[in-house]
């Protein structure tokens, strides 16, 4: 099943005659903001325009858990997040499609949480609201509660130890940029480097400048050179297991499965034990 959905085909499925239950999860991962600045409101976003029908998901507050010890996005709780997805109007038997601003990470985090627990029929629109061609509204829907109830497992997760020992058995992604794995600048995190191992695959180069990701046979190439694709186990990891679900959905559209490290950056380097490795080399 395909793990992307163009806004063409998102138009036409909107009419047909299972449409699928639209998700808006605008968010934007802010690293400083300059004195009186406004931090980034995905629900204000939303409700000046979103693709009708669609109805808003916060990931800080739905698809994660408060930041502590696990990282600064852990999984939501269960029950917390079925309800969400059922508030949403969410049920196994309809298609669901998410969308954010562009970038594609929230949008992923939604679509994995969704997989993970079992729906059967998720995809991200392909380049996010700046794809869409379509109308635009302000209304706020009330859709009828869905019935989805979270069975979680169907996609594997790592943690920290699993994380570890992947990156010396298998393949380990650290999707974050460049100099953030080379240990160069650390912006959010207590120390900067990377897992021990883990092999350098920022995000942003999955996708080509309009935001859509890069065909699928480009996408195997690019993961075959970086060491996967051949048969073995890869994990990715990130900051905080946000923009790692979108390597993990880059990875679903070329074809290699792959368990997301959903504590990532931000759990591995609050733990002092934990060792850490710099510069541009896996180590």
């Amino acid at each position: 099943m395909n793990a992307i959905i163009s806004a063409s085909d998102l138009a036409s499925a909107l009419t047909g005659p299972n449409p699928p239950v639209l998700l808006d999860v605008r968010w934007q991962l802010t690293l400083a903001r300059t004195a009186g600045e406004p931090a980034f409101d995905g629900r204000a976003e939303y409700e000046t325009g979103h693709i009708p029908g669609a109805v808003h998901v916060d990931l800080d507050r739905e698809l994660a858990s408060p930041p502590g010890g696990s990282g600064r996005h852990p999984l939501p709780g269960t029950d917390e997040f079925g309800a969400a997805m059922r508030r949403a109007g969410v049920s196994p038997d309809r298609p669901v499609v998410v969308y954010d601003g562009g970038q594609g990470w929230a949008a992923a985090r939604a679509w994995w949480l969704l997989r993970w627990t079992g729906h059967p029929d998720v995809r991200v629109l392909d380049g996010g609201l700046t794809a869409w061609q379509g109308p635009l509204e302000t209304a706020v829907p009330e859709p009828a509660a869905g019935d989805f109830v979270p069975r979680p497992g169907v996609l594997p997760l790592l943690d920290a130890d699993g994380a570890a020992a992947l990156a010396r058995s298998g393949v380990l992604f650290d999707a974050r940029a460049g100099e953030r794995y080379r240990g160069d600048v650390e912006p959010i995190d207590r120390v900067g480097g990377h897992i021990p191992g883990a092999v350098s695959a920022p995000t942003t180069e999955n996708v080509a400048a309009d935001g859509r990701f890069l065909p699928a046979e480009e996408l195997r190439a690019r993961f075959k050179a970086l060491g996967a694709g051949d048969g073995g186990k890869v994990g990715v990891y990130c900051g905080s297991g946000v923009s790692a679900a979108h390597e993990v959905l880059a990875l679903a559209v070329a074809g290699i499965p792959a368990a997301l490290y959903v504590g990532s950056w931000s759990e591995w380097s609050s733990d002092p034990s934990r060792p850490v490795a710099v510069g541009p080399d896996p180590q």
